[in-house]
């Protein structure tokens, strides 16, 4: 054995032993390697026992609330006083229609009100009949066509809308309906095809006060509501 096959094999033993040193040696106890698919599988099954520590998942969204916590007395604060028929009535929509939200609709029905009225002066019989139900339609229909046959056009400019409060409110089968006090001012006139005024006054704001019922079909998913019947006050 010549003195090149003694160093190679000193240097094959001393490697040998490093190798050992470094990654040990297998007896038999050692934990298996680490699954980390087999862990997310554990993890997201509906009965598994592996319980996730707090602030593990960061981006997961919290649960909605499943009940209302709003105190009954203070439900409907600023919309209608606790204990009476217009609370009751509210009540009633809310217990069939979770979505229900009287703010909300007050605002919408500023927006509608707003919109049948000039409508109307216009004769847009397409954008009433969206907003309005068949019996009230008919009656407005009446009075555009009564407009157009003695030749006369009316010209309505809203100055402000100063209040809409909810008077009444109740379901009657499926249906509720929400009545609402309206109190406004606007310029009116109404005018023959020569341009003379027959009705109103084109320099004189008006206070007007209406007094309009909407309905809509709770068990139905058309979220509108429909002006059913009108009133004013002098």
């Amino acid at each position: 054995m010549d003195i090149y096959t003694i160093i190679f094999l000193a240097l094959a033993v001393f490697i040998f032993l490093r190798l050992r040193n470094v990654l040990g040696q297998r007896t038999g106890t050692e934990r298996p390697p680490f699954d980390r698919a087999a862990r997310d599988v554990v993890q997201g099954a509906p009965d598994s026992n592996v319980v996730p520590m707090p602030g593990a998942i960061v981006d997961q969204p919290s649960a909605a609330p499943t009940a209302d916590v709003t105190p009954t007395a203070d439900r409907w604060k600023g919309v209608a006083e606790p204990g009476t028929p217009l609370a009751a009535g509210l009540d009633s929509i809310l217990a069939q229609d979770a979505s229900f939200d009287p703010r909300h609709f007050i605002s919408g029905a500023k927006g509608a009100y707003e919109m049948i009225v000039l409508a109307f002066a216009n004769g847009d019989r397409r954008a009433l009949k969206d907003l309005l139900s068949s019996e009230v339609f008919e009656s407005f229909d009446a009075v555009i066509k009564d407009r157009e046959k003695n030749e006369q056009k009316t010209e309505t400019r809203f100055v402000s809308i100063d209040k809409a409060e909810l008077v009444n409110a109740e379901v009657r089968d499926r249906n509720a309906q929400l009545t609402v006090r309206f109190v406004s001012q606007m310029i009116s006139v109404t005018r023959d095809k020569s341009g003379a005024i027959v009705d109103g006054n084109a320099e004189k704001v008006s206070d007007i006060t209406d007094v309009w019922t909407f309905a809509r079909d709770i068990a139905s998913r058309d979220p509108n509501w429909k002006l059913v019947g009108t009133g004013s006050v002098n």
